[in-house]
């Protein structure tokens, strides 16, 4: 009878898994699985286009009792109108493309190559990538890292969204408003258009029915107490509206003027990940190449997050910033993607440095490793 060299042992510890220590990235802050949506998902962006819509029947009322019948100058009415659908126009035509355009996939060129390719040839490349992969205990802080909830590279300014479960090249942020979704390389530009939009759409009807709101309290005897009513709220309405969406606008403003995204203008520990080889030094604790979070003193801490006021590593002139997100190559053709929005320019997978980043990211670790001394 053949002898079985192999024990079974008759008590089996099994500890859990220690917690794995390292940068926090904003990829793991939210973790799960895909999840799927359902009708109550939409109510944000149901509400999004009630807003919207809401004031127009009080603005057809205003337009025919003050404009027509008080002053009886229909064209200037009708100009107005004009104005206000062409800014709601707009409006919903980069809302549609928000809504219908994928915002940055990672793999889909991927998937393209395997359905000409054969199956047999996706797996494999994704077995070798697999491979070489960094190790279960380790992180890939470079810009070139691994995703392990996709199974896939994660490019240069991805970043793995939760709620969605995929990946998105260069992710700003995941979006409640607009259906839960991911604004990201091939959405950011028609997501400022549509702030645009409706920052103008609400400021032009707040000074329209403050104007009407003005000439009925000098003129108390010349005009309907609705119309009045109408224009109050309307206005009231408007200014709301605006100051809400104009500091959106105005924050993304600033973002897309320094080439950032909101996930890396709030998160100043990932330039950890773009540091150089910190340089040797035997008065020093030993940090990891590179630093990690968890490693960093309250005073290297403050030296990271002063260095995230100043060092962008993608502003390359705010000229060609706008140009990169808003995708215009001829001089004027910033008018045209004004009016319609845009895409950005490249793949989304390589950016353009900023050529002082490199020497900004070297004093600042040679200043990790300086107020590493004093610990």
């Amino acid at each position: 009878m053949p002898r079985n060299d192999t024990q079974t042992p008759l008590l089996e510890l099994r500890l859990p898994t220690p917690p794995r220590l390292g940068v926090v990235d904003d990829d793991d802050i939210v973790s799960g699985d895909k999840v799927h949506k359902r009708w109550y998902h939409y109510l944000p962006l149901f509400l999004a286009i009630t807003m919207i819509l809401a004031p127009h029947p009080s603005l057809i009322y205003i337009f025919v009792n003050y404009y027509y019948r008080v002053h009886d100058a229909p064209l200037r009415g009708i100009l107005h109108m004009v104005i206000i659908y062409l800014l709601t126009f707009l409006a919903f035509s980069s809302l549609i493309v928000v809504l219908a355009r994928d915002p940055g996939p990672v793999i889909g060129d991927k998937n393209l190559g395997s359905e000409h390719g054969g199956q047999d040839g996706g797996q494999d490349e994704s077995f070798l990538e697999a491979l070489l992969a960094p190790p279960e205990g380790e992180e890939a802080h470079g810009p070139g890292r691994w995703c392990k909830k996709c199974n896939a590279p994660k490019p240069e300014r991805a970043h793995h969204c939760g709620t969605c479960g995929r990946c998105v090249l260069r992710m700003d942020h995941h979006c409640m408003w607009l259906g839960h979704k991911c604004i990201g390389h091939r959405t950011h530009a028609s997501f400022v258009h549509l702030l645009f939009c409706i920052t103008a759409l609400a400021a032009y009807v707040a000074i329209l029915c403050s104007t009407v709101v003005y000439w009925a309290f000098t003129h108390p005897l010349a005009i309907d107490e609705t119309t009045p009513i109408h224009a109050i709220s309307l206005a009231f309405y408007g200014m709301v509206i605006g100051m809400v969406i104009g500091s959106f606008l105005g924050y993304h403003i600033y973002l897309v003027t320094t080439n950032q995204t909101t996930l890396e203008s709030l998160s100043p520990f990932w330039l950890l990940r773009h540091l150089p080889p910190l340089p040797d030094s035997t008065d020093s604790r030993k940090l990891s190449n590179p630093p990690l979070e968890h490693e960093l003193s309250f005073e290297q801490r403050m030296l990271v997050r002063d260095a995230h006021r100043y060092i962008r590593l993608y502003d390359i002139g705010w000229r060609n910033n706008w140009r990169q997100v808003f995708g215009w190559s001829k001089p004027w053709g910033w008018l045209y993607r004004l009016a319609i929005g845009g895409g950005c320019t490249g793949d989304g997978r390589s950016f353009p440095r900023n050529p002082r980043s490199d020497e900004m990211l070297r004093r600042l670790a040679a200043g990790l490793v300086s107020a590493d001394k004093n610990r």
